[in-house]
């Protein structure tokens, strides 16, 4: 049997009373009688389990009625732990979190390409057990490991179907780290568990329709409705990225050619700028593309926070063709609100105003135009904290039960 205590919680009753604790504590076992419609002895014998378990602790008495004050109960956070993975085209972040998404630990390594399956996974294992050994005393707290993998993702499986940037396929990342650690692990796209990560713990908390784009060395984007990931049929809902936008533009790692991904993301705002450059444009980085470090998105976003006027107009236009691709999003999934995530949106302001200006041109109806668009609370671990975000819905959710 896999390790992990939340084995214990798979009765519908159990997560319904966790799940309540977690929303609403500290909150009295009779007022979860009251909400749930359990009976106040089926819930005093579940409290008794989850304290037992060490997922739910007693805290202080709360308000009397007229009897004897209650106990108030609340989720023992700390006393558990999930690891988040977040592999990406380049890196893998990892980090090791409690149970209210509190990042204890956290850790980035590079990807060196061209990469087989096999050096991936031991990689994934590499970063896993580095957190196990240096951060984890007791594994019997371990919940289970999360892993947002960039790319088509058969969730049910938890196989890799096609990683485009790193051009691998059929990599059976579920099967392989629970033979390795022999803990529960749950395998998500990187974008929708970014969606997750900011539904839970982030800008997305208490929004009914979310949409979360992750704009990297590529670009992908999740869905979260009522609390739940869309995936579509074939679990490719949110490849906004391929969404073709330039007919006849630059080929895409897909194969296709004027994908979003190819005129938006990091790659291809570097692309836009060397092309400027060599076209004698003038610019800070003027002469920069002939020394050793290749011109990235970052320099770029650097330079325009100089006030180069070059930089800012290149990420304004990049602003300007995710905000096309965001306006043919909001035309057809019609979110609350949109969050920009992943390294390209810490240029924050430089596309998000272009983002904005696009969409207000572009959207069919004023109510259409008036859709949030911010920018990810989660930073740099969006994608890590959704990954172990993945564990906690199987933990607290009943829906995730068979």
């Amino acid at each position: 049997m896999l390790r992990g205590s939340f084995q214990l919680m798979k009765s519908l009753n159990r997560s319904m009373i966790l799940n309540k604790i977690r929303l609403e504590g500290p909150i009295s076992r009779a007022q979860i009688a009251k909400d749930t419609k359990l009976t106040p002895p089926t819930v005093s014998s579940i409290v008794k389990e989850l304290i037992e378990a060490g997922l739910v602790l007693e805290s202080a008495q709360g308000e009397s009625n007229g009897g004897r004050k209650p106990t108030m109960l609340v989720i023992h956070a700390k006393n558990f732990n999930i690891i988040g993975l977040d592999v990406g085209p380049k890196h893998i972040r990892t980090v090791l979190t409690d149970l209210n998404g509190q990042v204890l630990a956290a850790n980035k390594n590079a990807i060196s390409l061209p990469i087989t399956e096999e050096k991936l996974l031991s990689l994934m294992k590499k970063e896993i057990e580095y957190m196990l050994d240096s951060h984890v005393p007791n594994l019997d707290k371990m919940i289970g490991i999360g892993v947002g993998m960039h790319g088509v993702v058969d969730v049910h499986k938890g196989i890799s179907l096609f990683a485009t940037n790193l051009q691998l396929r059929e990599i059976p990342i579920k099967e392989e780290l629970e033979r390795h650690f022999n803990m529960i692990v749950k395998v998500e796209n990187d974008a929708r568990t970014m969606a997750l990560g900011e539904a839970w713990f982030g800008n997305g908390n208490g929004i009914n329709t979310l949409v979360a784009v992750n704009v990297g060395n590529g670009i992908g984007a999740g869905m979260v409705v009522d609390g739940k990931l869309y995936h579509g049929v074939h679990s490719i809902a949110g490849e906004i990225g391929h969404m073709t936008i330039a007919i006849g533009g630059r080929r895409c790692s897909c194969g296709n050619d004027g994908c979003l991904q190819t005129l938006a993301a990091g790659p291809a705002i570097a692309e836009l700028m060397e092309e400027e450059l060599k076209a004698g444009k003038e610019s800070l980085l003027s002469g920069f593309e002939q020394t050793n470090r290749e011109i990235d998105a970052e320099l770029v976003h650097q330079a325009a926070l100089q006030g180069d006027e070059l930089s800012i107009r290149v990420l304004e236009k990049a602003g300007t063709y995710l905000g096309i691709g965001l306006t043919n999003l909001i035309h057809t999934a019609n979110p609350e609100r949109i969050i920009i995530g992943g390294g390209v949106s810490k240029a924050g302001d430089f596309i998000l105003k272009s983002v904005k200006e696009t969409i207000q041109k572009r959207a069919l109806t004023d109510s259409v135009k008036q859709t949030e668009i911010m920018l990810s609370k989660l930073g740099d671990n969006a994608t890590a904290i959704g990954a172990a975000s993945l564990l906690l819905v199987e933990l607290f959710s009943p829906e995730t039960l068979d």
